[in-house]
Parts: structure tokens; sequence; C-alpha cells
């Protein structure tokens, strides 16, 4: 199949292209004409076509003829710095764009579209002890690029309701690329010491944090490895009964605090000690019901093995995946 994919140079989205390939698909690219990060293609056949998601001629040419659109691309939280109008012209105009000019194309057999948790207000003040379920749970998006993101799923569920355009939504959740799970930064003592309650533990040398809220619970985060986001991009390919339907992709299981910082402190060498921070915990998870029996999501990457895979990556081994820059 011809598949396009708009924010190819993303971990996402690179990654993603370089696993159809392998599967024997035609992959194009639109990549912005300022994107330095066409080298990480080197080797893999590919068409990458210069053009903006703003300029509606230019998303015209990139969907001539595709069977399946990946739209990946869009302005996010950790990319920019982004103005809000940026939000605006790349996610929403963006968006935009690319289902009317997907309206057009009668080969497309599917049209993807790239969402977030960062829909969802998962931070409570008592935490969430029931896990997430994006059929059960409503949107509350906060700042620009959740709002963006939300708007983004209510185009397509339009497109989707008045031209029976075949579109499913993938959620993301916080996803990790190679190398990074070493840094988060709420692992780290260095990182949270302007914070009133950790402050008084700062002695000017690094410590690994073991947090727990004010019910002496410890925190819980689902998170992604790039390669299980991926799969799921691939699950979904060739899966007609998913069109019409949002499906939150996730890691095989959360991880907890108690169960990350000790065998990382281990691992890296570096002390831990526990601490009870204030306020809305991390507390969540993810129900992926809908993404196992839907399309077929078999996620690998826990926590260990992201970070086994991380440590492998910063001493120069080769892992199965592209750079995340």
């Amino acid at each position: 199949m011809k598949i396009l994919i708009t924010g190819i140079t993303g971990r996402i989205g690179g990654n993603l292209a370089a696993r159809l390939v392998e599967q024997g698909h035609r992959v194009r690219g639109l990549v912005w004409p300022k994107d330095p990060r066409i080298e990480k293609f080197k080797g893999i056949d590919l068409e990458l076509i210069e053009g903006n998601l703003t300029e509606f001629e230019d998303v015209q040419k990139v969907v001539e003829g595709v069977d399946v659109i990946y739209h990946l691309g869009a302005a996010f939280q950790g990319g920019g710095p982004f103005t809000d109008n940026d939000y605006f012209e790349i996610n929403l105009r963006g968006s935009f764009h690319m289902l009317k000019a997907a309206t057009a194309q009668d080969s497309l057999k599917q049209f993807i579209f790239a969402s977030t948790d960062a829909l969802y207000a998962k931070y409570p003040p008592e935490g969430m002890d029931t896990p997430i379920r994006e059929d059960a749970m409503r949107r509350e998006p906060r700042g620009w690029y959740a709002l963006s993101k939300s708007v983004g799923e209510e185009m397509c569920f339009g497109y989707w309701r008045t031209s029976d355009l075949p579109i499913t939504i993938l959620r993301f959740s916080m996803v990790v690329g190679a190398g990074e799970i070493l840094d988060f930064p709420q692992f780290y003592l260095s990182k949270l010491k302007a914070l009133p309650e950790l402050n008084a533990l700062w002695r000017g040398e690094e410590r690994l944090l073991l947090l727990k809220d004010m019910k002496g619970r410890s925190y819980k985060k689902h998170i992604a490895d790039v390669r299980d986001i991926v799969h799921g991009c691939i699950c979904v390919l060739n899966q007609p009964e998913a069109a019409g339907h949002v499906i939150q992709l996730g890691g095989p299981r959360p991880f907890t605090w108690d169960e990350a910082i000790p065998y990382l402190s281990q691992r890296l060498d570096i002390p831990y000690q526990e601490a009870v921070l204030h306020g809305a915990p991390t507390h969540y998870e993810y129900d992926l019901t809908n993404a196992r029996t839907l399309i077929g999501f078999a996620p690998q990457y826990d926590i260990i093995r992201m970070i086994e895979d991380a440590i492998a990556y910063r001493n120069g081994q080769t892992i199965d995946v592209l750079p995340t820059e």
C-alpha cells in the first residue's frame, strides 16, 4: 500500500516509516522545508516531499494517490517553543487541510489521527483508583496543545459522520524514546529540589526519589516506549472495524515508583530515599481493553525493559529504534 505519514521526522513517525518500509509498503512523508532531521532516513527507501500543513496546496499534493494516512504532524508540548497561534495554525488548520484533502481521495482506505492523553484530567487531588477508559472518561483539555488535539478529534468525527471518512483516533500516552527514561525528572532530587517539601533533603549529592502521596501510596504512571506506540500504529493498519473509534495506547502496564526507583538505583549506583509530596499526586493507569480487542495491540516494553534498553543505548549498544531527534 501507499502510505503517507505527516510528522515523519519525529520519534514516532520515523520509526513507523522504517517498520512500514520493512513490511513492503511504499511510504511518503511530508517534511517541513527547514527540518534537518531527514539524515536519519539514510538507506531507507522513502519518498519525502517538502511542504507545510498550513498550506492547503502542499497538503493536496502530498495526499494525492495514497491508500492510508497517518496524521502525526503537530506542534506539541515537547517541541517548540510554540505560540497559541502556532498551535492553531499547525494543529487545527493543518488537520482541517488534511481531512479536507483526504475526502477527495477515492483510493483512501484509512485516516489515522494521532491524539494525546493530555486530554484527560488525570491528576485529581486524590489520584485515580479506577483505570482510565477512553470511552468512559470525558475530555478536559488544559492548555493550547491539549485543546488543539481535542478540537482535532471533533473534526475527525465530523468528517467520519458527514463524509464517511474511515477515521481512527489513537491517543498516545507519554512516549519515551531511546535512553530517555534515565533522565525522567521526577526520578531525581536535583530536578525537584526547588519544591518546599524536598528542598531540605538536598545535600549537594544526587539522590533518586521514591515518591509517595499523602496517603502513603507510591506514585504510579502509565507511559509507553516509542516502539510500543509504533507497534500500535501498525496494529491499526487494515483494521476497518476500528473506524469511528478512539483507542488509547500505552505500555503493557503502569509502573510504580517503588518498583522503578530501587531497580534504577541498583543499575545506576545512585542511592535513593523516600519522599512525600503534597498536592495532586501522579497515580493513574489506562485500561487498554479497546486497543487489545479492536486492533490486537500487544505492548512489550515495561519499565524494567525500558531501563535496561536505555542503559544499553547509553553504552553504545544497538537497539531496534531510530534516533529520537
